[in-house]
């Protein structure tokens, strides 16, 4: 009974829902993943290729072109400029991915709205579990990089899923906010392509927090992205431990985010097939 109760909770909706759909979940998502690649030559293989060719342009680019360098640190350590820049752009683009497809999700599957039976709310978490399928492989090229470039490894990499946990409950309430929200609002999908790209200059993934002056640190913190990239960083590439007190207020400022997001989608969803 208790733990019925627990479960019936609306804080807890949108993960009991999650697990309630695991299956139908994971079976969506490994269509998506194989579907995207369906018909190339060199299929599955892409998912490989794709983050290696983008660590290497964007190495030459700014560590050669623009002869970028991160701190002294970075000699101290033993870092690549590449691998922390690497770090940066894999919650990058796992936020840009999810947000900008978020739109045209329901759109994009109007026939699934028009099914009373599906729980068209799991479509958002399959978006994020297909992007979360890249970024594993992301990480995957980075740890490989790493051992190339000599970049030691640090127990603290142990922290990573710790770290990254309450930026995807972020992601996943924006997601379903916008999937909601696209439906009605079809302009929206334009603005979020330009959102996502300011978003990504304005947090630091090409730059230290320390080139910033003081009078814009505040607003470069509020940025979604920000903290999650440092604290990446921090476990994955300088061996340090997350902030705590940090990592507390971003899980509950994500929760909420999640828990309002699935709400809001789950009001207005009657009025899905209506528009569609």
């Amino acid at each position: 009974m208790a733990d019925r109760f627990w479960r019936r909770l609306p804080v807890f909706a949108p993960l009991t829902n999650a697990w309630t759909h695991r299956q139908l979940i994971r079976k969506f998502v490994v269509r998506e993943i194989v579907g995207r690649y369906r018909g190339s030559i060199g299929g599955l293989s892409w998912s490989l290729v794709q983050p290696m060719a983008m660590l290497v342009v964007y190495t030459f680019v700014f560590s050669v072109v623009f002869k970028a360098r991160w701190t002294a640190q970075n000699e101290v350590a033993g870092v690549s400029f590449a691998v922390v820049l690497f770090v940066g752009l894999i919650v990058q683009g796992l936020f840009a991915e999810c947000i900008g497809r978020a739109p045209g999700l329901i759109v994009s599957n109007a026939t699934f709205v028009k099914k009373v039976v599906f729980p068209i709310e799991i479509l958002p978490v399959v978006a994020m579990g297909s992007a979360l399928f890249h970024s594993l492989v992301s990480f995957g090229v980075l740890f490989i990089a790493m051992m190339i470039a000599g970049n030691p490894f640090h127990w603290t990499i142990l922290l990573t899923p710790l770290v990254l946990a309450p930026f995807l409950l972020l992601v996943l309430g924006l997601t379903w906010f916008l999937a909601a929200l696209g439906v009605f609002l079809r302009d929206i999908g334009q603005m979020i392509g330009l959102l996502v790209t300011a978003l990504m200059f304005l947090s630091p993934i090409f730059y230290p927090m320390s080139a910033i002056p003081e009078a814009y640190r505040t607003l470069i913190l509020l940025n979604p992205l920000t903290f999650p990239v440092e604290q990446a960083r921090d476990v994955l590439v300088w061996g340090r431990m997350p902030s705590w007190s940090g990592l507390a207020l971003y899980t509950a400022i994500s929760w909420t985010v999640a828990v309002a997001g699935f709400a809001w989608f789950q009001r207005i969803r009657k009025g899905f097939a209506d528009v569609l």
